[in-house]
């Protein structure tokens, strides 16, 4: 199989990761529930990774980095820990359902005066919209690092800017961009960032977490236990333990902290450069095949992904075709963006998506090219 389905998740992933996920589940006992020797492994281990997140991103304080099993879960506790009643809310129409269902449920829950920045006919978000939109009465601005969707890549340097002129808390959903491009959270002024472990940052799935700016407050989205002030009838204030309630993946987070290393081996830079390079290359022979349509801006910052349709095709019988007669695995349809594909007018007949990884080879994308030619003609 040529796996081209790398933004939903990459399927290869290092030997060290899965070594590292099989020495955990022979060795490490829950963490921080007890002192013996298996229980402190998976402290350790849990410990270290909290660590080398920190290193990664750029970000000052371990103990403000939350795990969670995915972005999706990290996305919920800052978007319902930190907006409360009545709060002016600014998204966008590139967010991907993790933002917008949260958001949508508080609108109606909680009466949230939520407001979108709209998107051209590539997916681009305006920084005049923001400019406009975004006002002293606004509690929480919420973007997507990159677009699951198009792969466009969000100035979030100068949102973030727009944002903390205006006193709003700025939160990035960095699903698409951990472990493919260097983000440096201070440098680029991001209050909360999520992520998850199993895309860009080769980790296994039901890992991901959320980096919380020291001063920023989030209430506790789930309660349970903690390993510590068992008699207090209140989840403990102190991060992590406010917002990690319940055994964490200690198994996962091994995986995951050697994922770290091995994508510190090889230099993000590296990884980006050649995801870049294999975007390009299929992006610049797919554009020329007639009655294939291209989404997004690729004069840009992109992530390493490319969404099309073939001619009037519906998404998914092309990518029906691709992967029986092909042995290519796409996906297609709405890719949880609804806003973005009203934009796009792709609504009813979704678009394919293309996405790679640094384990993504040009011979593979050779095959998928002549695929697309021949279902084309």
């Amino acid at each position: 199989m040529i796996y081209l389905d790398n933004a939903a998740t990459t399927l290869h992933k290092p030997d060290v990761v899965i070594d590292a996920v099989v020495k955990a589940m022979k060795t490490q006992g829950n963490a921080s529930r007890g002192a013996h020797g298996a229980t402190l492994s998976a402290s350790r281990v849990v410990y270290d990774a909290r660590v080398k997140i920190a290193k990664f991103f750029n970000f000052d304080k371990p103990s403000n980095v939350i795990f969670t099993c995915n972005s999706t879960e990290a996305l919920n506790i800052a978007i319902n820990g930190i907006i409360k009643a009545g709060d002016k809310v600014v998204s966008t129409d590139t967010e991907h359902n993790s933002v917008l269902r949260p958001l949508y449920h508080l609108q109606k829950t909680k009466n949230i005066d939520l407001q979108f920045v709209k998107a051209d006919g590539k997916g681009v978000l305006s920084l005049d919209d923001f400019e406009r939109i975004v006002d002293k009465d606004t509690k929480v601005v919420v973007v997507n690092h990159a677009s699951n969707l198009t792969g466009n890549v969000n100035d979030i340097k100068s949102i973030g800017e727009i944002a903390h002129k205006n006193g709003a808390i700025f939160i990035v959903d960095g699903s698409q961009s951990a472990g493919t491009m260097k983000v440096d959270v201070k440098d680029l002024g991001i209050d909360v960032y999520c992520f998850t472990g199993h895309k860009g940052l080769f980790g296994p799935q039901g890992t991901g977490g959320l980096l919380v700016k020291d001063g920023i407050e989030i209430d506790a989205w789930k309660r349970g236990g903690s390993g510590v002030k068992t008699y207090s009838e209140d989840q403990p204030l102190e991060y992590p333990t406010r917002l990690e309630a319940g055994t964490l993946n200690s198994h996962g987070i091994a995986g995951l902290s050697a994922a770290i290393d091995f994508i510190d081996e090889i230099g993000v830079d590296k990884i980006e450069g050649k995801e870049k390079e294999l975007t390009e290359y299929f992006y610049n022979k797919a554009k020329e095949i007639n009655g294939v349509k291209i989404y997004g801006d690729f004069s840009k910052q992109h992530a390493a992904i490319v969404s099309l349709n073939v001619k009037d095709y519906d998404s998914g019988e092309v990518s029906d075709a691709l992967s029986n007669d092909y042995g290519i695995a796409t996906r297609p349809g709405a890719h949880c963006a609804p806003r973005l594909h009203i934009d796009l007018g792709t609504k009813y007949q979704g678009a394919v998506r293309f996405s790679f990884s640094y384990f993504t080879t040009y011979e593979e994308l050779d095959a998928a090219i002549k695929a697309l030619k021949e279902i084309a003609s």
